[in-house]
């Protein structure tokens, strides 16, 4: 089985009050996103992770995605360190594979085609919108040229929008989306869906 997911912000204690998230502390909200990721996804299921991985003290926020299960694939996104650290980015990249279990790292975006033949970009950034009151990074964006697009970067501010598909674990109360789950949102075509809450514990 195929899954996406973003934002976790693993070891970052501001995005608690940021995004509405239920815990009283950055220990509890990291071990939770660890047990619903886990409860989910299957050691040999691939999953893309689509960017803001992991904050704060890196070393000691990067090895909780050492422990999720799966075949995992990063799209750096914009507070992930081999994106925002150009000096020290191969070393950064090195870390994220090792103590963050990654597969592959991505630059970028990523074209990806899904089990039913739709055809699907992937990218932190959404064609338009953002988790502030203007549009950041728009030199970094996927031009929108028709394709459904997968992407995080916008928290808690949309689940759907039109043909953007925010796979956000603020967006997914804090749970990776399955690739049914994203073909059933594209068979019912464009729309606008709000976030769902957090049910914790």
């Amino acid at each position: 089985m195929r899954w996406f997911t973003s934002d976790p912000h693993f070891g970052h204690a501001n995005v608690i009050a940021y995004a509405g998230r239920p815990f009283h502390d950055v220990g509890l909200m990291n071990a939770a996103l660890v047990t619903l990721w886990n409860t989910l996804v299957a050691p040999d299921d691939e999953v893309w992770v689509l960017g803001d991985l992991a904050m704060g003290r890196i070393e000691e926020s990067l090895p909780h995605a050492g422990r999720l299960v799966g075949d995992k694939h990063l799209v750096l996104g914009n507070h992930d360190r081999p994106f925002s650290d150009l000096t020290r980015r191969d070393d950064w990249s090195e870390r994220y594979l090792t103590d963050g279990g990654f597969s592959e790292l991505h630059h970028g975006q990523v074209d990806l085609e899904l089990t039913d033949g739709t055809k699907v970009t992937l990218c932190h950034f959404p064609y338009k919108g953002d988790s502030r009151d203007r549009d950041r990074y728009v030199e970094r964006r996927p031009i929108d040229d028709g394709r459904w697009l997968l992407h995080g970067h916008v928290h808690e501010k949309w689940r759907q929008r039109g043909r953007m598909i925010n796979v956000g674990v603020d967006a997914w109360a804090g749970r990776p989306i399955s690739e049914d789950q994203v073909i059933e949102l594209i068979e019912a075509g464009e729309n606008d869906l709000d976030r769902l809450d957090w049910i914790w514990p």
